[in-house]
């Protein structure tokens, strides 16, 4: 399962002797370094051999010459010539990130558990613990949240798991799993052209006769656009740099973040990213004027604003825990809608703005930060605190439906309870009119979401 058939790759440190007895390379003749081969191609045999069994010198060797010494010295030995998988070696890569200075150990003990040792969440409860692992007590695994494709699932996720567990059976790791939280990262598809019997073409074979129309650039024949995995063969991958050259890497960051959920597969459409280009343009003239390059700033702060920005530092604390940034970059947008509208923001609320912005926008984020005065990067401030009163509106909107169809909408506290929004529904003009004549035969009430109304 974890050996290779091939000339690259990490060696297994394992030497055979003529009985077909393996034996390991002692540890201070370790690492085991690939052989320099010119040509690595396999040899025609009835008997076929890995790739490295080509370095005939390098595998038939001497137990001191292999650095073995649980052999007498001058014992024939040969090198196992599989490697491992390529990444065999970036398992364990989130355990020298702990420690990646130590030349004595992979990672110190003191470090890994500083670092991959979690206690959980409880009231009065430390983030991080020295103590052993505790079952009940600790996350389970050492780091809080890994993030990939589903590729990963077996390409690394499986592997990383082998040698933790090996690690931690043998007491040199505080957790039993390497990773606490797995979240998959959808796959980006773009545009890719079908022919009739249902082939893909590359896109670079097909020509857009009108809005929407494609042919084949050979046949002439129609084409019809489809949304496929970006692919190399079908030459419908999106280079990054090409975006960012025309539209900065700001807008592109964006996009990527806005497309849709962030575990869901979602098309690539190069067309879509003006729309965060624009919003980008917005939020800048919002905190710049773009005639003098001087900071734009309300003399005093509009108590609407105020409210907003606290209802959008309380969505983007939420959304960002749930790793939801399209919704998140949609509650900036709104917020730079409405302070736009009111005549913009003081500095304090600039400030906090950009502090919002940076994790989306960093570049933009940083240049407002500076031209408010900050020599230091915003990237060591803390993020804002929404004001739960703030964050909290006063009164509601609730649709009033009449025989299931939406007729009005009503205005209402916040907190009201069922009877004060009935009320508040039947008093309603549009739908006292609506009922006039007609029997109320039963008045549903949804606290803060709907009102219907079954009469005739």
């Amino acid at each position: 399962l974890f050996s290779r058939q091939r000339y690259w790759g990490e060696p297994f440190p394992i030497v055979w002797d003529d009985q077909g007895d393996h034996h390991p390379v002692d540890e201070s003749a370790l690492p085991v370094v690939l052989p320099d081969l010119q040509d690595y191609k396999p040899i025609g045999s009835s008997e076929p051999r890995p790739l490295l069994a080509k370095a005939v010198d390098w595998v038939s060797t001497t137990a001191a010459a292999a650095g073995v010494s649980t052999l007498p010295p001058d014992t024939r030995v040969r090198r196992e010539t599989n490697t491992m998988p390529g990444w065999a070696g970036s398992c364990w890569y989130y355990l020298r990130f702990c420690d990646p200075a130590n030349t004595e150990r992979f990672v110190s003990r003191q470090a890994e558990r500083a670092w991959m040792l979690s206690v959980k969440r409880s009231a009065g409860a430390p983030a991080r613990a020295p103590e052993n692992y505790t079952p009940g007590v600790h996350h389970a695994g050492g780091v809080d949240l890994y993030i990939g494709g589903a590729e990963h699932a077996v390409l690394h996720l499986l592997y990383a798991r082998f040698w933790h567990k090996v690690l931690f059976d043998l007491g040199e790791v505080s957790t039993p799993e390497p990773f606490g939280r797995l979240f998959h990262q959808g796959m980006i598809t773009s545009h890719a052209y079908q022919r009739a019997d249902k082939s893909l073409l590359p896109t670079d074979q097909v020509e857009e006769v009108s809005e929407g129309a494609f042919v084949e650039r050979v046949t002439r024949a129609a084409v019809t656009q489809v949304v496929a995995k970006m692919s190399k063969s079908l030459k419908n991958v999106i280079n990054p740099d090409d975006i960012i050259a025309e539209f900065g890497a700001d807008t592109f960051r964006l996009y990527e973040m806005y497309m849709g959920p962030l575990e869901a597969t979602k098309p690539w459409n190069t067309r879509d990213t003006i729309g965060l280009f624009r919003f980008l343009q917005r939020a800048w003239r919002l905190a710049v004027d773009e005639q003098t390059g001087a900071v734009r700033l309300a003399a005093a702060p509009d108590p609407a604003v105020e409210r907003q920005l606290h209802k959008t530092i309380a969505r983007l604390e939420h959304d960002i825990e749930r790793l939801a940034l399209n919704t998140a970059i949609a509650a900036l947008i709104e917020f730079v809608n409405a302070a736009t509208a009111a005549g913009g923001l003081t500095r304090d609320q600039l400030e906090r703005f950009a502090l919002l912005l940076a994790p989306f926008a960093p570049h933009v984020a940083e240049e407002v930060w500076a031209r408010l005065g900050h020599t230091g990067s915003l990237a060591y401030e803390p993020f804002p605190r929404a004001d739960p009163a703030q964050a909290t509106d006063d009164t509601i909107e609730i649709p009033v439906q009449i025989m299931g169809k939406v007729r009005s909408k009503i205005t209402v506290a916040a907190g009201a309870d069922s009877k004060t929004i009935e009320a508040a529904a039947l008093a309603d003009e549009k739908v006292r009119a609506l009922i006039e004549g007609k029997t109320v035969k039963k008045v549903i009430v949804v606290p803060g979401r709907m009102v219907n109304i079954v009469a005739g």
